[in-house]
Order: structure tokens, then C-alpha cells, then sequence
């Protein structure tokens, strides 16, 4: 029997009926050979850069091939390409690209890098067409679905930031919870606190060491120096670590040897927005005229008024709706929810006409900072050992404020964030890198709790709703009930019950001027000194020198041992990973290690770390994958497997395989098995946080005996301890998710670009929380039930949950200069009937999708060098779940981003005026924060590069 050839396994078509007859035994060594056979061909590899030769302008998708040949490659997002040649030198290699005259370079040997210059075809016909989509092959072989956004794309965004434009690649949810704090995320559980997607610069990780998620790029990378963005959706810890559980946000700056020189860009728009930034970047030669030494600097300063959150729609836990004389709970009011003490709707005999108080709140306006600033600065040393191997030191700081939302809306005032990183690499071989990560919070605080803490300075809340009975029975109010034609009378109503439901909705409905007075009343003699006796205060009132004094007071004294709504937090995380990829000619092999410490210190103002209790949690992983490519470089296989370990939690393991195949360079194909895990964050092992009438717990050891809600409420009403529900919360435990994906991307007619994918996600141990009521039970006393507290705790779902969907995207590149593109995402949660009480939060839509027309560096009738690009975005409405203040409807909303830009080479200068949002279709992105209007931008670049 003869065995199949190990690089023609996979391409039947060219084997003859007679290989496919295998026993078992030949099928096992078939693919041992196939996967780990010794190849006699001895392969090199030539690197190198392709140039415009006019500017220095580094080419991206530029075409290398050896000549002779039908070997071939692109160039990268750095303008770089690595080529096989495993025929003997010297090679001729031909460099070729759209609108250039292609050229060909003798290379004698590979041990020195390459550098091709070509020039610009000056007599290029205008309807040349396009389909180079700026993907690199890399990119294209990935097993992950990767969405990518370029330093061109960033210049031709019609947002008005790169951050925001990555909001209309395909599958990729943008929220905004102020103008200063947006997030990213991909695939469901979207939330303002993104624990589920990381998102790293230059390979470290962003996030905030306390809260464990990135503040969007509140404390990122400086737009003139992003080189790239890849944007990898779904499940991925295999392949880049714990917590890449939904997706990761991988950004990438540019070395000082790929663009040095000073660029400048300032830009001015609507609310006052103003950001300007720098970079300047330099490189050095030795004697040989080689680059030894770069160095680069960047500054950007933002400002702007941020949009205001002023929503007074009732939340969907206020018990009435805004026709309550009594009051409502407001979404962006705060202090004005219910709790039992304010609720007389059982006593409407007793009171008729009360019903449900609730007390006069703090609008969001009068308790925030609304004035975003963020100053971002960054300087980065590389230093090359030898040309293709280099030390870089970079050190990051942030600071600024903005309006965060999480449980609360928090205001994060005069923030500080440090990362210093040490990096030892040769690219594309292996890397050894270690960082820290300190945070202050500064002068940041809980505007909920804020609110709160305002009302209890001056009054109780049980004083505050004595005061209100007091003024109605000062008044006599309903004691005459002839006052009130057709009151109610038992004798009406078949049982007592019905009666007594009845007498509230007759005067509400019936005399609702008579209830609005006197509950204005009541609210009036409430918020005002009541009982001097009580030593009480009026109600503060915003813009009042008492309301200054207070708040002031309250937000800078820490919460609990100071009795304020302050944050102490300088936590910090340690990080070191290295990684190594090994080529054995039939396979390579790629292995890697890391280890991270987290030292949160809140000074129990947001972690149980009181009483001098000191919490450290540590974590490591270790990880291998094999890449072998089979039929003459058509098919690539992936298996991938890590390890990790949480000091908390026991060993989890990620496994991924994938394979890929590309019939010819036009044409990809992906099928992939990904795996996640995410540790328990901080806050879901170690969270102590007083949020006004419940206390937000971690779950590191599991809590007995907690009551349901429900139960609750029911007991304390009756007076019957009989009727509580017990439940037991275990200690939380880390998420686990599979994913089943399917893939293509390709070329068609020489113009139109395709991108489809399509995934299965099942998710175990799902982290949640369940509220749960801390009580005892007295036997025999006259209040059997003692309430204590209500928890919201940390915990796992019950049961399986998935998740699937699908995306597609088009672009049609034509006239040389166009491009037309859209893109289409579908996604759904299903719990399959379970009845966990678990809250999954998936807030994502079922549908949305983008289309674009866009043109860059046209040249018409009315000049050259002008470019535009116009997307319009719709989304579906969609249910968001966030804290009980802030979980309710998203409508469907849709909006419309519009930039046109003009070059002038001569001055090297580009101006560029656009809109986010053009049509002012105010919306909400996340429930709780701001309705998202119009912003108008103008934008100047100057590049003095090199």
C-alpha cells in the first residue's frame, strides 16, 4: 500500500481512488506523519519592507512574489512581508501594487532584511479597480473572527474618534454611558463594566487594577498613535488568556522606526469640545547607518461638556407610575426609590389617598461633574540589539474626570492612572514582558449614594415620612368623607378585600387636583424643618450654600468609616508573560507563560479589606499551539491548549482547534472550537460596597439562610415569619464558555469583498447575582421578623445558557478611489425555559447593521487629495439589565456619521470637518445614562514626518 504524500493529504482530488483504501492502523500513521513528519526540503526566509519611494510612506497589501514562481505574499499593517524561498539564491522578487509601477529586486542572501522602493504609476488609468481590503495574511489565516481598523481607516473614520468608529465594524456593540466613558464589546453580555472582553495596548492589558475592565480609552492610546486596531470577537482565552471571554480590543502603537517626525492635530467642536495632541518621534543610526536607537513622545488633552443624564421616566422597580400624588421612582433621580416604611397602599381606611411615599430625590445634574477632561501622555524607548531584535521601555499616565455607571453612577473625579512596561523582543519569534499597573482614584465618588447620604444629613427616612403623615393628620385630610361624592362603602363591594382596593383608585381618579395639593403639602411640610424637637433641617437645595457645604463635606470623606460617598482606591497589578515560537520546519510550535498579582486597597471603601486586612489574589497560565499547514500551504491547522490557575480556584483548562483553508488567495474558509474561562473579578470574590438600602457582596466562602425578596415582604407586611423562602448562595466559582464557529472571507470579480461568520456559544456557570434578605427570627416576640439588611450577592447560574449568531459584511471597491460596504449582525440568548432568578444581562440586540459610502485621495474636477465617508447604523431595541435603578428598555434607534477631509502634500497638512450623529436622533445606548445627540467636529492634522 502506498501512504499518501503529507503535504497532498488533504487535496484528494489530485490522488488516484486507490490511496483513499486505509486500514485503521495506516490511518493512525498517516497522521502522525501528517502532523509531525520531518520534511526534506530545507526552507528560508527572506523579510523585508515595501516604500512609496516619493514619500516613505510604508505600503500596505502591497504584492511580493518570487519571480518565476506562484509564491507570493502581501505586506502587513506595517508595511512588512516575510516570504519562504526554498529554492537556492540568488531570487528575484517582484514588488507590485494598485497605482504603482511594480519592480523587481535581486536578493543574493537572507540574513539581511530587505527594503523596496516603488514608484507611483502616473499614468494610471482613473477606472483601475480595488480589492485589497487592508487585511493581512495573517489576519486572513487567523482561526478568530478579527475585525480590523487601520491607521488609513482611523484617518477616514466619520466619528469623531478612532474609538468611536469601531462601533460600526461588523458584530460590534458601542455603549455609551457618557462622552468621556464608552465601551467596546462583542457576541451579548454587554455591559458598562466589561469584565467579559480585554482589551490591551501593545500587548498589555488596560484595565483598571481595582475594577479589573478598561475604561474604554478614557486611559488609552492617543489617536496619532495608534497604528492599528484588531478587534478579535468571541471566545479566545486560549489564545490570549483569562478573561478574553467574549472578545479582545487589541491595539497597537506605532514604533518610532515605523513613522518618526512631529504630528500635531487639534480639534474643535460642538459642547465646547476641544482635544489637541501631539507626537514626536525619533530615530538614531549607528556608523553602519543602521536604525539603532528610537524614542517617541505623545501628549493629548480633551475637554468637552459631557451630555447630561436627566432621564424621569419611572424605573421598572417603582412600584407607580408618574400619576402617583405620592411620587415615583425616577431613573436619573436619586434618593426617590421605595422602600416598605413609605408604603400605605394597605391601609387605604386607615389613609385613604396616601398610598405609596416616596422622598424628594437628587436630579443626577445637581450631584456630577459634567465637565470631561482626560489628559493622556506616553513615552516609549526602543532600543535594537540587532535589526530585527529590540528592548523597549514605555511608561502611560491618564487622568482626568468623567461619569462612570456601574451598579451606581459614579463620578470619576481627577483619576490617575500609571503603567510602565519593559519589553525584550523579536517579532514574530518571541517575547519577554513584564508591566505594572497602579491607580488613584482620586477625588471620585458614588453620586447615588451621594444623594442618599444628603438626605440622611438633614433627615431619616422614617422621620421624613412621619413628618408627611404628620401634615395629614394635622390637616384632617379625608376624615369627612361626604366630602367626596360616591366614596366607597363596604357594603358596595362583595368582600372587604375589593373595598379597600377600590377607595385609592376612586380619589386618584375622581379628584386628582384635591391629591395633588395635598400631597404637596405633605411633600412640603416633609422637606421643610418638621419637628424642631428632632433637631431636623429643610431639604437641601441644589445651589444653595448649605447643599454646597454638605456635598462637599459628603463627597470628601470615604465611605463608611468617614460617613461620605468618596472612593479610596490605589490598587495595582503586576504582570509578567513570555512567549516563545519554535520552528520545526514541519510544524510551529508556539509556547508561552504568564503571571499576574492583583493588590486591590480600598480601604474598605469598595472591598472587605477593613481592619487592616491586606487582600492579594494571584493568578497563572501556561499555553502551547501547533500550526502545520498541509497541501502545498492551502490548508492550516491549529490546536491550541492553556492552563491556568487562580489562587482561589482550582485548574481550568482552554482548549481550541481550528482549520483553515485557502484554495487560492481569493478565498478563505474557517472552521474553529474556541474555549474561555473568566475568573471571579475583585469585586465578585472581595465586594463590600454600601449602595444607600442594600450592601453589594463577594462570594469568595458562600452565604447561608438569605430570605427572597419576595418572602420578605410578605413576612414583614404580616407579621409572619412562617412565609419566608430561605436560600442558600454558593461561593462563585470561575464562567466557562464553548464556542463552535464557521467562517469565510473572500474576493469576488476583482472588486467585491465577503466576510461571513456564524457561532454557537454554550456558557456554564454563568456569574450573576441574587438579592436575598439578612433577617432573624425572634419567637414569641410582637415583631417576630428583625430585618437586617438586603445583600446583593455574587453566584453562579444554574443552569446552561447559550448564545448564537451571525454576522456578514460586503465592501465594493470601484472607480479606483470608492468603496461601498455594509455590514449585518443577528444574535440571541436562549436560557432554554430555565427559572434561575439570576440576572444574565445579555443587553445586546437581535439585529443591527451598517452601510457606508466612502472615497479617499479623489481627484475630480474640483481638485485632488479630497476624501469622505458617510455610515448610517441602525439597532434594534433591546432590554438592558443593569442594577435595579438602571435595568429597562433600549428603543431601536438609528443615526447617521459624516466626514469630509482634504489633503494638502505640500503642507502636509489635512483638514477634516464631520458629525456624529448628523441628524440629531437623540438616543439612549445604555439604560441610566445619557440621550446621545449630535457632535460636530473640525478637525487639522499636521504629519512633519519622515
Amino acid at each position: 500500500m502506498q501512504l499518501i504524500p503529507p503535504n497532498d493529504y488533504f487535496c484528494l482530488e489530485q490522488q488516484p481512488a486507490m490511496h483513499l483504501q486505509l486500514n485503521l492502523k495506516n490511518t493512525f500513521l498517516t497522521l502522525i506523519i501528517l502532523c509531525f513528519g520531518i520534511s526534506t526540503s530545507i526552507a528560508q526566509i527572506i523579510k523585508g519592507t515595501v516604500k512609496d519611494k516619493a514619500n516613505g510612506e510604508l505600503l500596505i497589501g502591497a504584492t511580493i512574489s518570487i519571480k518565476g514562481t506562484s509564491i507570493g505574499t502581501t505586506t502587513d499593517i506595517d508595511g512588512k512581508f516575510s516570504i519562504e524561498i526554498k529554492q537556492s539564491f540568488p531570487v528575484t522578487l517582484i514588488a507590485s501594487f494598485v497605482g504603482y509601477v511594480p519592480k523587481e529586486i535581486i536578493v543574493k542572501t537572507p540574513d539581511l532584511p530587505v527594503s523596496i522602493e516603488i514608484e507611483a504609476n502616473k499614468t494610471q488609468l482613473k477606472e483601475v479597480n480595488v480589492s485589497d481590503t487592508r487585511l493581512t495574511e495573517k489576519q486572513r489565516e487567523s482561526p478568530l473572527t478579527v475585525e480590523a481598523m487601520d491607521i488609513i481607516a482611523i484617518k477616514q473614520t466619520p466619528a469623531a474618534n478612532f474609538y468611536d468608529g469601531l462601533g460600526a465594524l461588523k458584530g460590534v456593540d458601542l455603549t455609551s454611558a457618557s462622552l468621556g466613558f464608552k465601551v467596546i464589546n462583542t457576541r451579548g453580555f454587554n455591559s458598562t463594566s466589561p469584565v467579559r472582553s480585554l482589551q490591551v495596548i501593545d500587548g498589555v492589558d488596560n484595565q483598571a487594577p481595582g475594577l479589573n475592565f478598561s475604561l474604554g480609552n478614557f486611559l488609552g492610546c492617543s489617536e496619532l498613535d495608534v497604528l492599528k486596531v484588531d478587534l478579535i470577537v468571541g471566545a479566545s482565552s486560549a489564545f490570549y488568556g483569562p478573561n478574553a471571554f467574549n472578545g479582545v480590543i487589541s491595539m497597537t502603537s506605532r514604533s518610532p522606526f515605523v513613522k518618526p517626525g512631529f504630528e500635531i492635530s487639534i480639534k474643535r467642536g460642538s459642547r465646547q469640545l476641544l482635544e489637541t495632541a501631539m507626537r514626536y518621534a525619533v530615530v538614531f543610526k549607528n556608523k553602519a547607518g543602521e536604525e539603532k536607537f528610537g524614542m517617541k513622545f505623545n501628549a493629548c488633552v480633551f475637554k468637552a461638556n459631557d451630555w447630561e443624564a436627566t432621564n424621569t421616566d419611572p424605573t421598572t422597580q417603582s412600584k407607580t407610575d408618574a400619576s402617583n400624588p405620592g411620587g415615583y421612582d425616577q431613573v436619573n433621580t436619586y434618593g426617590d426609590e421605595y422602600y416598605s416604611g413609605g408604603d400605605f397602599s394597605l391601609v387605604p381606611r386607615i389613609r385613604p389617598g396616601i398610598n405609596i411615599l416616596y422622598r424628594t430625590g437628587y436630579q443626577e445634574k445637581d450631584l456630577v461633574d459634567y465637565n470631561t477632561k482626560n489628559l493622556k501622555l506616553a513615552a516609549a524607548f526602543h532600543y535594537k540589539v540587532k535589526p530585527e531584535t529590540e528592548i523597549i521601555y514605555s511608561s502611560n499616565f491618564g487622568t482626568g474626570t468623567t461619569v462612570y455607571q456601574g451598579d451606581n453612577r459614579y463620578s470619576l473625579k481627577d483619576i490617575l492612572f500609571f503603567q510602565n512596561r519593559i519589553e525584550y523582543r523579536k517579532p514574530g519569534k518571541f517575547f519577554i514582558r513584564a508591566y505594572a499597573t497602579q491607580e488613584d482614584a482620586g477625588k471620585s465618588y458614588d453620586a447615588f449614594f451621594t444623594a442618599l447620604l444628603l438626605q440622611r444629613a438633614v433627615k431619616s427616612d422614617g422621620d421624613w415620612v412621619d413628618d408627611y403623615i404628620k401634615y395629614y393628620n394635622n390637616n384632617q385630610l379625608f376624615q369627612k368623607t361626604s366630602n367626596y361624592p360616591g366614596y366607597p362603602q363596604p357594603a358596595e363591594y362583595p368582600t372587604y378585600e375589593e373595598y379597600l382596593a377600590a377607595i385609592n383608585p376612586f380619589l386618584f381618579e375622581n379628584f386628582p387636583d384635591s391629591m395633588q395639593m395635598y400631597h404637596a403639602g405633605g411633600r412640603g411640610y416633609a422637606d421643610s424643618d418638621g419637628n424642631p424637637a428632632k433637631n431636623n433641617h429643610a431639604y437641601l437645595v441644589p445651589g444653595t450654600a448649605d447643599f454646597d457645604t454638605a456635598f462637599q463635606s459628603i463627597t470628601s470623606r470615604e465611605t463608611f468609616a468617614g460617613g461620605g460617598s468618596k472612593f479610596y482606591d490605589k490598587s495595582a497589578l503586576y504582570h509578567v508573560h513570555g512567549e516563545y515560537k519554535f520552528d520545526l520546519k514541519v510544524i510551529q510550535l508556539t509556547t508561552g507563560a504568564n503571571y499576574r498579582q492583583y493588590k486591590p486597597n480600598s480601604n474598605g471603601t469598595i472591598f472587605s479589606d477593613t481592619s487592616g486586612r491586606k487582600i492579594t489574589n494571584y493568578e497563572y497560565g501556561f499555553y502551547a499551539g501547533i500550526d502545520k499547514k498541509f497541501c502545498h500551504d492551502k490548508l492550516k491547522t491549529n490546536i491550541t491548549a492553556r492552563l491556568d490557575k487562580n489562587e482561589n480556584f482550582d485548574y481550568l483548562i482552554s482548549p481550541a482547534a481550528s482549520v483553515v483553508y485557502s484554495p487560492d488567495g481569493n478565498h478563505t474558509f474557517r472552521l474553529t472550537l474556541s474555549s474561555a474561562i473568566r475568573n471571579p473579578t475583585l469585586a465578585d470574590q472581595y465586594l463590600y460596597y454600601q449602595v444607600g438600602r442594600a450592601i453589594l457582596l463577594g462570594n469568595i466562602d458562600g452565604y447561608d439562610s438569605l430570605v427572597t425578596i419576595n418572602s420578605l415582604v410578605a413576612g414583614l407586611n404580616y407579621n409572619n415569619p412562617d412565609s419566608l423562602v430561605y436560600f442558600n448562595a454558593a461561593p462563585v466559582k470561575p464562567e466557562r464558555v464553548q464556542t463552535l464557529e464557521f467562517g469565510y472571507r473572500g474576493s469576488w470579480f476583482s472588486h467585491l469583498y465577503f466576510d461571513f461568520n456564524a457561532y454557537y456559544s454554550m456558557y456554564n456557570d454563568f456569574i450573576g447575582y441574587k438579592f436575598g434578605g439578612d433577617v432573624d427570627v425572634i419567637q414569641g416576640g410582637a415583631l417576630p421578623i428583625r430585618f437586617n439588611n438586603i445583600y446583593r450577592v455574587a453566584t453562579n447560574s444554574l443552569d446552561q445558557v447559550t448564545t448564537q449568531g451571525i454576522s456578514a459584511g460586503f465592501s465594493y471597491f470601484f472607480a479606483k478611489s470608492y468603496t461601498f460596504n455594509g455590514n449585518w449582525s443577528y444574535n440571541i440568548l436562549d436560557r432554554s425555559g430555565s427559572s434561575d432568578p439570576l440576572i444574565p444581562a445579555f443587553n445586546t440586540p437581535l439585529n443591527k447593521y451598517n452601510i457606508g459610502f466612502s472615497g479617499n485621495d479623489i481627484q475630480n474636477a474640483i481638485g485632488k487629495n479630497w476624501g469622505f465617508s458617510v455610515n448610517y447604523k441602525w439597532v434594534q431595541g433591546f432590554l438592558f439589565e443593569g442594577s435595579p435603578q438602571f435595568t429597562g428598555e433600549i428603543p431601536s434607534y438609528d443615526l447617521v456619521d459624516l466626514q469630509l477631509n482634504k489633503k494638502f502634500p505640500e503642507s502636509k497638512t489635512t483638514f477634516k470637518v464631520g458629525a456624529s450623529n448628523l441628524l440629531d436622533n437623540q438616543h439612549y445606548e445604555v439604560y441610566g445614562g445619557p440621550k446621545v445627540g449630535r457632535l460636530f467636529y473640525f478637525q487639522v492634522l499636521v504629519e512633519l514626518t519622515k
